[in-house]
């Protein structure tokens, strides 16, 4: 039987990753046979209130396969990069991983190729899943392409579409998207070896805007970007809209979490449904019967809380909330 038994096995593989995210990536290339000769991974950090050293998700995972793993607090070290030049690696992975010098990247004879987590050259950043669902978009999707210079900005190899539900939060997308990533990682691998992918080099914007003939993508609008989240990005400003509150709400479930103050303490609200209609209640107040539902003003209706968690306390769902929290008179 021909296929990746014959050829891309032969490769010599070198992954870097280090969330859960990764993990996915790194199990369906195992899984279909691919030589990874080694695993490069984050630090152990120490962690928790007896500070104990952390292993990234990717560092738990190869320790379980038994894979060679590096893990180096600098890229650009000597001893680093001799030992990546040692081991002569045909091509190397990049998954959620740290921003790599051109010295690592350029290394292999077949380069360097990242998964990224939406539809290039859109919402290029550190955040892509968050900022698409807090942008209201309806569909997303992967992208694998060879690393360069600017960050996200290599050639596309293969690009696959992903909708977003009306309801689905970050957490949710994640979950589907290191799936679907992971396949498509594996059909790009076999690509490369096989010599069958065409490297497609992303459009760069025009005043601000894309040129038209952008093929092998279908986007029409400005760029979108994906900064890192940061608090402030996570304060709900309830005189928006319901539908951009609901959004925020959902594209930043379960972490780090949208947040608004109640009785005087920082409430996170990690699910909510939203109801757009005409209110005699100032953005930004609540009401509720203290037993099944607490919801908040916005500009155009109302945000109902589903789950919660107030400071102090443990996530739950509102009705256990409201039952045993003594409200505010």
């Amino acid at each position: 039987m021909e296929g990746p038994q014959t050829t891309n096995h032969k490769l010599r593989l070198i992954f870097m990753g280090t969330p859960e995210f990764a993990v996915a990536s790194l199990d369906a290339l195992l899984s279909a046979g691919y030589n990874v000769i080694a695993v490069v991974t984050a630090p152990d950090k120490p962690a928790g209130r007896g500070m104990k050293l952390n292993e990234s998700a990717v560092k738990k995972y190869a320790v379980e396969k038994k894979l060679n793993i590096l893990q180096p607090e600098k890229l650009k070290t000597p001893e680093f990069i001799n030992e990546l030049k040692s081991l002569k690696a045909d091509l190397q992975i990049v998954v959620a991983f740290r921003m790599l010098p051109e010295i690592v990247w350029d290394m292999p004879p077949m380069g360097t190729i990242n998964l990224h987590g939406s539809l290039l050259p859109q919402y290029r950043g550190a955040a892509p899943i968050n900022w698409a669902i807090i942008n209201g978009e309806k569909e997303t999707g992967v992208t694998t392409f060879k690393l360069q210079h600017e960050i996200d900005t290599g050639n596309i190899l293969l690009s696959e579409k992903i909708p977003i539900n009306e309801n689905e939060t970050a957490g949710e997308l994640h979950d589907k998207m290191k799936i679907i990533g992971a396949d498509l990682l594996v059909k790009t691998v076999e690509g490369i070896a096989n010599n069958t992918l065409k490297e497609v080099p992303q459009p760069s914007m025009v005043n601000g805007e894309l040129p038209v003939d952008h093929s092998p993508l279908t986007i029409d609008h400005s760029l979108k970007h994906a900064p890192k989240i940061f608090t402030e990005t996570c304060k709900i400003d309830w005189n928006k809209s319901v539908e951009e509150v609901h959004n925020l709400i959902r594209g930043l479930s379960p972490f780090p979490g949208a947040f608004t103050y109640f009785d005087n303490k920082i409430l996170k609200i990690f699910r909510s449904g939203k109801e757009e209609t005409a209110t005699a209640v100032a953005a930004g107040n609540y009401e509720t019967d203290k037993k099944t539902y607490l919801w908040f003003a916005g500009a155009n209706g109302y945000i109902y809380l589903k789950e919660i968690q107030l400071e102090g306390k443990k996530k739950m769902m509102i009705e256990d909330f409201l039952r045993g929290y003594r409200m505010p008179s």
